[in-house]
């Protein structure tokens, strides 16, 4: 079973990060085939599991959303006002973002249901959707890149000071941390 990283502060910064180390030459494609788009789709989506699989006409296409993310997302963290991304991009974000949302119903016995006529298509809109909302709103001023070497991926910083600087403490945080306590010990006179 495949687990994706969480902990972005918004599903669409979450889905960016399906690209791990974006540029170094440890890049690693997390959405690399069919099994993979219907394994972040159950993790992130309201299923627990999914009926079909979609081809690879849909991750490529999957891909090609989370491209256009970034470089909206990339935008609205380093520009100040109206972000004015490409026509290509903005087109690939609305189209996503167009399709039918997972639809929640209470079933007979009291239990939440969700219906889509693609499972796959919704939550890409549920994330196409989030994306619009956070580089149009206040929040994109807190959006952040991660410093830890080669990790480069996005969050929202919530902290109070709003100097978060790792995605998480646990994985970036503590590497930093020890690297910087090898070092001090490195240059500590014995």
């Amino acid at each position: 079973m495949w687990l994706f990283r969480e902990g972005s502060g918004r599903i669409c910064l979450d889905y960016v990060r399906t690209l791990r180390h974006r540029g170094a030459p440890a890049e690693v494609e997390e959405l690399s085939d069919p099994a993979t788009l219907t394994a972040w789709v159950t993790q992130f989506g309201p299923w627990d599991r999914m009926a079909a699989t979609p081809d690879i006409r849909a991750v490529e296409s999957a891909r090609t959303l989370r491209e256009a993310i970034f470089r909206v997302v990339e935008l609205a963290r380093t520009t100040k006002g109206a972000v004015r991304p490409s026509d290509r991009d903005r087109a690939v974000i609305n189209k996503a973002a167009s399709r039918h949302v997972p639809i929640p119903s209470l079933d007979e016995h009291g239990e939440l249901r969700w219906a889509a006529p693609d499972p796959i298509a919704a939550v890409l809109a549920t994330v196409a959707r989030d994306a619009l909302d956070l580089v149009t709103s206040p929040t994109a001023a807190l959006i952040r890149r991660c410093a830890g070497e080669s990790c480069q991926a996005y969050f929202v910083d919530l902290s109070r000071p709003g100097n978060r600087r790792w995605c998480s403490m646990d994985t970036c945080g503590n590497r930093a941390k020890k690297r910087n306590l090898r070092a001090r010990e490195m240059h500590t006179p014995t």
